[in-house]
């Protein structure tokens, strides 16, 4: 599982690189899909992303606890002052950052992928839950930086890994979560304790539990639900 996600991490990396090297200067200033964010900002906070999962791998690594950002607003306040540098900075930024992740991941031990960590809204992860944790953010915001891609065509390159993201995702909600399945008519996913199906297509599902589409494309007894993001 671990070869195949990183592996996996590295092409949509390499898409990321894609976009934002062929964007003109003036395009990352513009909004991206979320409020309040430029495509710098989301540039940005992929590559401190990236730092903060490493941080997690070195954990599971040495045992000693690293949480993923620092305290209080850190998390915040370096997407802000990032936001703000030259385009050709944000994107060496992007490559090296990503680079040293899955530099990191490649080298670690079996134990380490079986070792216990807590993302930094407190819940447990396996070291290898960071893979996924990491998949789950290159794919949701490739579709959030509005330059070419949608949920539909982010989650065709996530490929078979989706399983495993909205399972992570289900698993990382820190408040209860309504009754019912959902699938994707290849996949099921359980939340709650089970119970009616909802169905949509892989894009429309991930968009909907993410937050990023309404219950239109979905079919079934859709629940009121707050996002799991």
């Amino acid at each position: 599982m671990t070869t195949a996600a990183l592996d996996r991490i590295r092409e949509l990396h390499d898409e990321w690189a894609r976009i934002a090297e062929a964007l003109p200067d003036a395009a990352f200033g513009e909004p991206s899909a979320l409020p309040g964010w430029t495509r710098a900002h989301l540039f940005t906070h992929l590559a401190r992303n990236a730092d903060a999962l490493g941080n997690l791998l070195t954990w599971a690594e040495t045992g000693v606890e690293r949480p993923m950002y620092g305290p209080g607003n850190a998390r915040d306040n370096d997407i802000e002052a990032g936001a703000g540098r030259a385009p050709a900075e944000i994107v060496a930024d992007l490559v090296a950052s990503g680079k040293r992740l899955t530099d990191h991941a490649a080298r670690l031990s079996d134990e380490a992928w079986a070792a216990r960590v807590r993302h930094r809204h407190g819940g447990e992860l396996t070291g290898a839950d960071v893979l996924t944790l990491r998949l789950s953010e290159t794919t949701i915001h490739l579709a959030d930086l509005d330059a070419g891609h949608d949920l539909d065509s982010a989650t065709a390159l996530l490929g078979e890994h989706l399983d495993a993201v909205i399972a992570t995702l289900i698993k990382m909600c820190p408040r209860p979560l309504p009754s019912f399945r959902i699938t994707d008519g290849v996949r099921t996913w359980t939340l709650g304790e089970g119970g009616d199906l909802v169905t949509g297509t892989p894009g429309s599902v991930l968009a909907w539990l993410t937050g990023r589409g309404d219950s239109s494309a979905l079919s079934g007894p859709v629940p009121d639900m707050a996002p799991l993001l």
